[in-house]
């Protein structure tokens, strides 16, 4: 059965961890994306293209896409990466935008919502957000890439990330090398 996961993209920085998970979920699963204005500025800062991904685009500001809807049956969302204001808004339930109200959506309907936070330090602020998203359903996954894989390039600790991801999501993939221990 396919997936159905939708991906938030918002004004923070690592446009590219977005990129890398759009690339693999399109190849597999339907896939909605919502990109914020300041998310488009900053991957366009960066040189990160969103476009051009066989999924489903929907304008941030468009309240009554379906994916706002409980009705709308789909198997999680992402937001990657995550602003402080967006996990703030999501913490508290201030769904004014399609990605804020359809992570709301996906908490109260008792969906994995996933938080890809990009920002430090943290603050009280951003940790006491953190935990009550948490606590609301969220599963809380700072872009934060392991080493014991051994990375080479920027792509290696990208991939890192988004495999954890996809971990969570239930979706199969080879974008690491699982851990297998370590013999002193």
């Amino acid at each position: 059965m396919t997936k159905e996961i939708v991906v938030g993209v918002t004004g923070a920085s690592g446009a590219i961890y977005a990129r890398r998970l759009l690339e693999v979920l399109s190849k597999d699963a339907k896939v909605h994306v919502i990109v914020s204005d300041v998310a488009e500025k900053i991957a366009a800062h960066e040189g990160v293209s969103l476009a051009g991904f066989n999924a489903e685009y929907h304008a941030n500001d468009k309240l009554f896409a379906s994916i706002a809807s409980g009705s709308h049956k789909y198997d999680g969302m992402v937001v990657i990466p995550c602003s402080a204001k967006t996990l703030a808004a999501i913490a508290n339930g201030y769904a004014d935008n399609l990605i804020t109200r359809t992570a709301d959506v996906c908490l109260k309907e008792g969906r994995k919502c996933i938080l890809v936070t990009r920002e430090m330090p943290l603050s009280r602020i951003h940790l006491k957000n953190m935990l009550a998203a948490e606590e609301a359903g969220a599963t809380i996954m700072p872009a934060s890439p392991g080493f014991y894989h051994k990375p080479k390039t920027i792509d290696d600790l990208v991939d890192m990330v988004v495999a954890r991801v996809l971990d969570h999501l239930d979706i199969e993939h080879n974008l690491i090398q699982r851990w297998s221990g370590y013999d002193a």
